[in-house]
């Protein structure tokens, strides 16, 4: 008995061709989107006032705009760091323990105060910043930057929270990637950005007359946000 085959008439093998196709075109305007977000959820972060923003701030100023940049690259690897745990399921955990967020949220605290009571005690001996091209321990300046990033709290909150539920479930090496570069880009051109700004002559002319008062001030706001996170609950 012969058998016979199910005939599929053009327009059916034409439906299904664009079912198969569409699904993947679907998942990658999909990924887009989320790219998309999360780089307007990491901008926002960034921009907005905090620790990161007065260290690479008073750096620029008060050291010089080679040390600024050196800062801002620092804020850049805390940054990417931050991405990496939390695409490795870190930056959940360590928002989600509650005794692994206090002990950084105190170690932060504890690391802005003493910044900030050692700007303080620094602004009283009123002295110069040294001109655009002094020299400064690279690797110093850039370790107190990625230090004071890494160890704030607010970090741990936002990439534990906002940034891992708006990462896309199960999503592929490329989307990892990409916003890993994302991250680490933005932070690098904005802070970056900042030393450059803040460094240049005309600025520095007119912080130079009130360093004290200004290095007084970023250490208040240094110790105030540290106080602040000693306080909340």
């Amino acid at each position: 008995m012969e058998m016979r085959l199910p005939h599929s008439s053009p327009a059916t093998l034409s439906r299904s061709w664009r079912v198969r196709t569409a699904a993947p075109n679907l998942a990658a305007m999909s990924y887009a989107n989320s790219l998309l977000l999360l780089t307007g959820v990491l901008a926002l972060s960034m921009i907005s006032p905090g620790p990161n923003f007065a260290i690479v701030t008073a750096t620029a100023i008060n050291v010089s705009r080679r040390a600024g940049l050196i800062a801002g690259l620092g804020l850049a690897a805390a940054s990417a760091t931050w991405t990496l745990l939390t695409l490795a399921g870190l930056g959940f955990v360590i928002a989600r323990v509650a005794w692994l967020y206090t002990a950084l949220k105190l170690v932060g605290a504890a690391y802005l105060i003493y910044l900030g009571a050692r700007m303080i005690w620094q602004a009283r001996k009123a002295q110069l910043p040294p001109p655009p091209d002094g020299s400064a321990n690279a690797r110093a300046v850039f370790r107190k930057a990625y230090f004071v990033s890494l160890t704030n709290p607010k970090s741990a909150a936002f990439y534990g929270s906002v940034f891992a539920v708006a990462l896309p479930p199960n999503a592929p090496l490329w989307f990892s990637a990409a916003i890993f570069a994302i991250a680490t880009a933005l932070s690098a051109l904005w802070y970056c950005g900042v030393a450059l700004l803040l460094s240049t002559a005309r600025v520095r002319r007119r912080f130079v007359r009130a360093k004290a008062v200004l290095d007084a001030g970023i250490g208040a706001v240094l110790i105030a946000l540290g106080g602040a996170l000693l306080l909340e609950r």
